[in-house]
This record gives C-alpha cells, structure tokens and sequence, in this order.
C-alpha cells in the first residue's frame, strides 16, 4: 500500500493528465457526437476495461523486472521521466489538423469491444503505464500490489473523467466540430502537464 502522500501526489497526477483529452477521449467525444450519451459512455467502459489489460500486464512485468534487476527497474524509471518528457514536447510543437469524423451507427455490444479492443491494442498505452506506474513505487515492498492498487485508481478516475467527457460531448454535440484553436490550446496545456510531472519526478528522491 503506498503511502497517502505517494498516493495523493498519484492521484493529482492522474487527474491532471486525464482531463486533457488524448486519442481515447477524442474517440469518446466522437462517438457520444455521433450516438449520444449512451454510446459514449458504453465506450468508456469498453476503453477502461482494456486498461484492465494494461494494468495487469504492467504489474507483471514491472514485478519480473525489479526482481531479475534493480539497476534495470532504475533505468526504466529514468525512461519514463525521458518519456513524459517527451510527451509534452510533441504535444507543445505538432500541428493538429484532426477533427470530429462521422461514425458508422453501431450496437452498444459493438461499441464496448471496440474501445476494448483499441485499447489493449495501443501499444502507447502499454508504454504509459510502464512509464507512468513506476514512478510511485515503493521498492522496499511487494511492486505487484501496489501497481495493482495504482492501476484501480487510474481507472476509477479515468471512468469518472471520462465519463463526464462523454456526457458533455453529448450535450453539446452540435458545437464540437472545427474548433482549432481550442485544440491547439489542449495540446499545450497537455504537452505543459506532461513537463512539469516529468520535472517534477525527475528531481524527486527515488
């Protein structure tokens, strides 16, 4: 069990880099525009249960890693501050020309598996979490439970967050489309999150 102020600080964290929306929001959003709330929110649950998939694989491998290397766990740690790093410099600089794109009507049975399956397939998924995870672990304790319990709480707050993506995308359907400039102005404050957590754990004591 991690320590409440490692767990608060996670929290904090999480929620600061779920509420700017990333691809699993967009295709949230675009399906509540595109099906209503119901849609948007059976493919919150779909996308959450595909971090399921994330989470445990994350605590599996993380687990194998420290225990065959601790000098190895270290550089992954180091990796993923690079990473976060890296996030929020792409986010700052590209270009976003995307917009909302009309989807084909599909079943809410659909709907699920398809934000399953888009998300156990990401594999920039996979790579966040390894990144992302690590950060609050406390080696001198079982890792596998605390990714466990780190995972749950990102998923939680990710179905809340999410959530209300979904219900406010629906209600404001009509107003959603070509925006740029508020776009451009998420990007940057995504690629800022992502720096300032990236500073942040790289200075702090491991």
């Amino acid at each position: 069990m991690p320590d409440l102020t490692t767990l608060a600080l996670f929290c904090a964290a999480t929620l600061a880099l779920l509420v700017v929306p990333g691809p699993a929001v967009v295709y949230i959003v675009t399906r509540s525009v595109a099906q209503g709330r119901a849609a948007g929110m059976v493919s919150v649950a779909g996308i959450h249960a595909g971090s399921i998939v994330h989470v445990v694989a994350a605590a599996l491998g993380i687990s194998a890693l420290l225990a065959a290397s601790a000098t190895a766990f270290t550089i992954v740690k180091v990796l993923g501050v690079a990473y976060l790093v890296y996030l929020g410099v792409r986010a700052i600089v590209k270009r976003d020309t995307a917009d909302l794109v009309e989807l084909k009507v599909h079943s809410k049975k659909r709907l699920f598996w398809e934000g399953f399956v888009v998300n156990v397939l990401n594999p920039k998924t996979a790579i966040f979490f390894l990144a992302f995870l690590p950060q609050f672990v406390d080696t001198a304790h079982p890792v596998a439970p605390q990714i466990a319990l780190l995972g749950a709480v990102w998923i939680v707050l990710g179905l809340a967050s999410d959530g209300a993506f979904a219900l406010l995308a629906s209600a404001l359907a009509g107003k959603l489309r070509g925006s740029a400039r508020a776009r451009r102005r998420l990007n940057v404050g995504s690629g800022l999150i992502y720096l300032g957590l990236g500073a942040y754990l790289a200075t702090s004591k491991s």
